[in-house]
């Protein structure tokens, strides 16, 4: 190893976090070491660190959980994986319960995520299983003008409203309606769009309303510039008319993991629609979930995504269909608690990805 490994600890709710050795140790059976290229920083992590969201692993813990990086050891059995790019799910599941056999690795019980029941991505290395790792073709990454570090967000921020797509069933000739359009919405937009939908992005912020206006979002309205959600309707209601687009069936993603986004979504409940919840807040609200029965609308939860949908996501960065470069910002991992700060206040333009000193 070129470093000696290391890592940034909490080790308590908004206490700067502290750089420590590390110890590798030895790999189990079916375990890899992988050396990090890069690990994102996500809104997830600021709650833990700011808001005291409790982790499973009691602190000192490592987080971070949006990481890339090239295996460098392997465990019996995964011998295969040496020397690969990789991407590392944000939720493992444990691939061999009944739930997990029957497809439905988002509610394993025994599922794992870096930076929550382990020690994360803001270090030098990291030991995970390794199944469900996502191979990255290199050579296809650089010609789209990529390096390894920058796909971590792929991890989350781009596989969570994939998946949620996908199980929305979204395709050609659809209206997709995008609540929340910076970060996770911002990627919810060009997955839509990419997958052949016609696709309105709402958003408080006509800067992010800018951005994705250059990246497949068909109409961009603010709130702020409506009376209410009535009006709103109304608007996206004629632009559906004007494209020959389906009045009824529109799939809503719910992104800003906030109360008035919440609402909003609900408001705009048509006959058939798909309600998917994407973003999340601690925050109540009400609302008269009989519009569900009198629209025959259903409403989806999406907790990350299943490795097996990790590729699919991939193939959209690789194919040129999803920007991911121009939505991201490389700093250095021993910058961390600088950029955490810079986060949490709301002053950093893209996802900040730690890179660790080569």
């Amino acid at each position: 190893m070129a470093n000696s490994p290391y890592r940034w600890m909490m080790t308590a709710v908004g206490a700067p976090m502290v750089k420590e050795p590390m110890d590798v140790g030895t790999l189990e059976p079916g375990d890899v070491l992988v050396a990090i290229a890069g690990c994102g920083v996500c809104h997830t992590d600021l709650d833990y660190y700011y808001n005291g969201v409790r982790t499973n692993h009691p602190l000192p813990l490592t987080l971070g959980h949006e990481i890339s990086g090239r295996v460098e050891k392997a465990g019996a059995g995964a011998e295969g994986w040496l020397g690969k790019a990789v991407i590392i799910p944000a939720v493992i599941p444990c691939g061999e319960c009944d739930l997990c056999k029957r497809g439905k690795g988002t509610i394993c019980r025994s599922q794992k995520m870096p930076g929550n029941d382990f020690m994360g991505g803001f270090a030098t290395h990291i030991k995970v299983p390794a199944k469900g790792l996502c191979p990255v073709d290199e050579a296809r990454l650089a010609a789209i003008g990529m390096e390894l570090a920058e796909v971590a967000v792929v991890a989350d921020a781009l596989t969570t409203p994939y998946q949620s797509a996908i199980q929305a069933g979204i395709g050609q000739g659809d209206l997709v309606i995008v609540i929340g359009a910076g970060g996770v919405g911002g990627y919810s937009v060009q997955v839509a769009n990419a997958l052949g939908a016609k696709v309105v992005a709402l958003d408080i912020d006509d800067k992010k309303l800018e951005q994705v206006a250059a990246y497949g979002a068909a109409l961009t309205l603010n709130p702020k510039n409506f009376p209410g959600t009535r009006e709103i309707k109304k608007e996206i209601s004629a632009f559906a008319k004007a494209n020959g687009l389906r009045a009824t069936e529109w799939i809503i993603m719910e992104c800003s993991g906030s109360v008035p986004g919440q609402q909003t979504a609900f408001d705009l409940m048509v006959h058939g629609c798909t309600l998917c919840v994407v973003g999340y807040t601690f925050n109540k609200a009400e609302f008269r979930l009989s519009n569900l029965m009198a629209y025959h609308a259903r409403a989806l939860g999406n907790w990350g995504c299943v490795p097996e949908l990790y590729p699919g996501a991939l193939e959209l960065v690789l194919s040129g269909k999803v920007n991911v470069k121009n939505f991201v910002e490389r700093h250095p991992l021993d910058a961390i608690n600088e950029i955490f700060t810079a986060a949490h206040d709301h002053k950093l333009i893209r996802r900040a990805v730690l890179v660790p000193a080569v």
